[in-house]
């Protein structure tokens, strides 16, 4: 059996390989481990647990809530809120570790399992393999867990002012306000469906027309939100908007499209965020984190700016290790997964959508004009499958090729080979200003990677 813990917690389609007893027993486990490390020093524990939509979620929650108060944890029970509103409310409320049940941006069968620490944070990988150590002699050995009995027992309770107490501390953390924007909103019909209108039109924003807005607990993801941008398109020319917004499932990322229903990635939107924190003497260290996918347009445009950019592997986990290692305040993905650790311990796609608003308010530009701060160069992808990606490093005829390439690019132009952390593959990528020439470059770096290490 292989590791449960993926990077982003426990995943797998809800009732096959994503059960109700594997989410009691990693409850109770969690609490045991919890326990036994010191994090809840001598007191009665709390831990918050809330879910986005999905119908398996109402299962998965009953199963994880009985496990924690079974392992005599109190349960704050906070419904469907978004995975940063739930790391958000663990550390406001002073919870000793918190619980979210989502799967993010797959689709509705599929679910997940997230632990955070004690202030809302990512769990340390040792404490993630403890909790399932533990599940895994306890639940599955001989071994019995040592349960508390009468008063000792977890209570729960329904904690309904969540949904307020996250709105206003999005509002409380904004610039500026955002009076005379209009904006559509793509809730995904997932975890922020309902909480991202409401935050914008708190903040000043006229929301003119939403899309995923109504959570079947059947229709998360499906044809809607971040990953589906074919929609909030025609929507922003249809109603005249300023800042279009889609999230996806758990509203951790956030991508957008400007009046003419152009996408603004996340790269763009880091680099937009970027210099308005700049001007503004918020950009701890002048510096930007992002992964080596970024796009070369997005360096290119952080050295003209003057913005010093740190680079990670593939990863928010990664962007996130470097801003809380060096004390950084912004970063992310190309996939609009932006962490603003000011004010985040995670991605959070509405705080995302609301600083890209108030910039949009305070400049009176048009956030075409803003993203115009970086230009995408093409980019080529191409998944090179069937192959030996452990020798991607060590192949000398291989580090020919790329070095052929990058002679050939120069410096307008960008080679990546990267092994699949979890497929048998080998990505390629090649960014150029001219596209035929990224294809082409592209093409052959493929053709050579089979060759070489097929």
């Amino acid at each position: 059996m292989g590791r449960l813990f993926g990077t982003d917690g426990v995943r797998g389609v809800a009732n096959e390989s994503l059960t109700a007893e594997l989410a009691l027993g990693l409850s109770v486990a969690a609490a045991h481990v919890l326990g036994e490390a010191g994090a809840f020093d001598g007191h009665r524990p709390v831990a918050v647990v809330g879910r986005d939509p999905r119908a398996s979620g109402e299962f998965l929650e009953a199963a994880v809530i009985a496990g924690l108060a079974s392992a005599g944890v109190d349960v704050l029970r906070v419904g469907v809120l978004p995975t940063p509103a739930v790391a958000y409310l663990t550390g406001a409320l002073g919870a000793d570790f918190g619980v979210m049940l989502s799967a993010s941006h797959n689709a509705m069968p599929d679910n997940g399992i997230k632990f955070l620490a004690r202030g809302g944070h990512k769990l340390d990988d040792r404490i993630e393999d403890a909790i399932e150590s533990h599940y895994r002699k306890h639940t599955l050995g001989d071994e019995d867990w040592n349960r508390p009995t009468g008063a000792a027992v977890g209570r729960v309770r329904e904690y309904t002012e969540g949904f307020d107490k996250y709105v206003a501390h999005l509002i409380g953390v904004l610039p500026n306000r955002l009076d005379g924007i209009k904006v559509v909103i793509d809730g995904a019909h997932g975890a922020a469906a309902y909480v991202a209108p409401e935050a914008f039109a708190r903040a000043g924003a006229e929301v003119v027309h939403t899309l995923g807005a109504e959570p079947t607990g059947l229709n998360i993801n499906d044809g809607v939100g971040s990953t589906h941008l074919d929609r909030l398109r025609v929507a922003m020319r249809e109603h005249q908007a300023d800042l279009g917004i889609a999230l996806d499932g758990d509203a951790d990322r956030c991508l957008a499209a400007d009046a003419e229903g152009d996408e603004v990635d996340g790269d763009q939107i880091i680099a937009i965020l970027a210099v308005a924190m700049k001007e503004a003497g918020t950009l701890r260290r002048n510096t930007a984190v992002a992964t080596v996918m970024s796009n070369l347009g997005f360096k290119l445009a952080m050295e003209r700016e003057g913005i010093e950019l740190v680079e990670t592997a593939v990863g928010d986990r990664y962007v996130l290790e470097a801003m809380k290692e060096h004390g950084f305040a912004l970063g992310g993905e190309q996939s609009g997964h932006v962490i603003l650790l000011d004010h985040a311990t995670t991605g959070d796609g509405t705080l995302t959508g609301l600083m890209l608003g108030a910039r949009l308010a305070a400049t009176k530009q048009p956030l075409a004009d803003l993203a115009a701060v970086m230009t995408r160069l093409p980019q080529v992808l191409i998944n090179v499958k069937g192959v030996d990606k452990s020798r991607v490093r060590t192949s000398t005829e291989l580090t020919a090729a790329v070095a052929e390439a990058e002679t050939e690019l120069g410096s307008t132009g960008r080679v990546l080979l990267r092994p699949s952390g979890t497929e048998p593959l080998v990505r390629v990528m090649v960014e150029a200003a001219d596209p035929a020439q990224a294809e082409a470059v592209a093409q052959r770096l493929a053709d050579a990677v089979r060759t070489h290490l097929g």
